[in-house]
């Protein structure tokens, strides 16, 4: 069975560039699942989808063709055969991904999705249940985190850096909004996962981030198998 690396966390904590950057060392392949939601989002804000409809709801996600291509350096989100990655980084989108991730027909579809991705050999995949729901059998879980006001400044430069003019004081109140969201659902609530280490990245860089997430992958038992 493939090599799975699960690193799960919230907004801003650096997964997304972590995860990227270890799959690409690794030559694994990049595991976006947060992208999945806001492809879903995108469509469900495009067509007016009441997003407290679970019928609604149900329908559109089982009738939505997800998938991701590309590199870990040049990921795509390919949604209805249309690719969409610049579109789902916007505000309003990954609020509606939020939203969407508290719903459980949209969340046993996408569980779906993710699970058939291993199919496509060892990968490294980021986002909020994979070591406790998605992948529990995950070969390493990592949890990584950070404290508010590192979470914050990164998701602000983010943002900045697409082009997006928002508030540092507006980041702030959408990642509580999410914080809250995230670790209250009562479906894949943002926790732990057993066994996962956890990795405090608030004074680190990026480089020492990446070389932390490889050691321990490489630490593994399995690693020298590199099943594929």
């Amino acid at each position: 069975m493939s090599f799975v690396v699960a690193i799960d966390g919230p907004a801003g904590a650096g997964k997304s560039t972590t995860a990227r950057a270890v799959a690409g060392a690794l030559g694994f392949v990049y595991v976006d699942t947060g992208a999945l939601y806001r492809a879903l989002a995108l469509k469900v804000l495009n067509q007016g989808v009441p997003a407290d409809d679970e019928a609604a709801l149900d329908r559109c996600a089982r009738e939505t063709t997800l998938s991701l291509a590309g590199t870990p350096d040049q990921p795509q989100v390919w949604l209805d055969g249309s690719e969409v990655s610049g579109e789902i980084r916007s505000p309003a989108v990954s609020e509606m991904s939020s939203r969407l991730a508290a719903r459980p027909v949209v969340r046993a579809r996408l569980v779906e999705i993710q699970r058939g991705l291993r199919e496509r050999g060892p990968l490294v995949a980021e986002g909020r249940d994979l070591g406790t729901v998605v992948f529990p059998d995950a070969d390493v879980k990592i949890y990584l985190d950070a404290d508010p006001e590192t979470r914050v400044r990164r998701r602000h430069r983010e943002l900045l850096r697409r082009g997006l003019p928002v508030r540092l004081e507006d980041v702030a109140d959408d990642l509580r909004r999410r914080d809250l969201r995230d670790r209250s659902r009562p479906e894949s609530p943002l926790v732990k996962a057993d066994g996962a280490v956890t990795l405090d990245t608030s004074g680190m860089s990026i480089e020492d981030q990446v070389a932390a997430v490889l050691s321990l992958i490489r630490g593994h038992p399995r690693w020298g198998e590199r099943i594929r």
